[in-house]
């Protein structure tokens, strides 16, 4: 067996007739003709524990390749396990692949569970912060979305500057997907540094987007929430 054919193996119909909904996948949507086979993340992550230290660049490559969903998050999964075991030089290549086949990791679960563990992580610990605005700069919106979350590494590091710069550059974006990255950064700020989110706020929460503010502020008071969103 292989991660393919694990994955065949638990197809489910009428769960990918849910999945389809979830993700978007109808005419006009973000998602629009993705293909699922019906399985749920934690089935697949089990799968590739399984598989990724044996799995190889080219087989990743097919299934990032892949109409379906589920093979893509597979592929993605794998270079998140490869990139945490690998040493420097293996996790060269696969911060190569990964931006290679960005317009394969075309929707925003693809992106979250990897992008901050990958390129985020990468551009940290080697200091190249250009990978992730080259991105930001792409007008692509996965593309995009991979820049904001990539961020989050550094969050994790108690650097701040990078997210909050992200987040001022894309205050004007037209799409609620990166309206919710920003919005779900600036929270993950707040968590680590309440006072560089409040901060933030003061100076860009009357310009950011409702859902982003929203989002940023989840974790404030009633009394504060409300503070914030009249200033709005």
């Amino acid at each position: 067996m292989n991660i393919e054919q694990e994955l065949q193996a638990r197809a489910d119909k009428e769960k990918a007739k849910h999945l389809s909904q979830f993700y978007k996948t109808e005419k006009g949507e973000y998602a629009e003709g993705d293909k699922f086979l019906g399985i749920n993340v934690p089935v697949i992550k089990n799968i590739v524990k399984q598989y990724y230290q044996a799995t190889t660049f080219a087989e990743i490559n097919n299934l990032l390749d892949s109409q379906w969903h589920e093979y893509r998050f597979a592929g993605v999964w794998c270079l998140v396990c490869q990139y945490e075991q690998g040493r420097k030089a293996e996790r060269e290549e696969i911060v190569r692949l990964y931006l290679q086949k960005t317009e394969r990791i075309n929707n925003w679960d693809l992106v979250d569970c990897s992008a901050h563990k990958i390129i985020g992580a990468w551009a940290y610990d080697e200091k190249q912060e250009d990978i992730i605005k080259k991105l930001a700069d792409s007008q692509n919106l996965w593309q995009e979305r991979i820049a904001i979350v990539s961020s989050w590494y550094f969050i994790k590091k108690n650097s701040y500057e990078l997210t909050l710069t992200l987040a001022q550059k894309f205050i004007n974006h037209k799409h609620d997907l990166i309206h919710k990255a920003i919005g779900w950064m600036l929270r993950e700020v707040g968590k680590k540094d309440k006072e560089v989110l409040e901060k933030f706020l003061e100076e860009n929460g009357n310009r950011l987007p409702r859902t982003s503010l929203r989002y940023a502020i989840e974790r404030f008071s009633k009394e504060e929430k409300q503070y914030y969103m009249q200033k709005k």
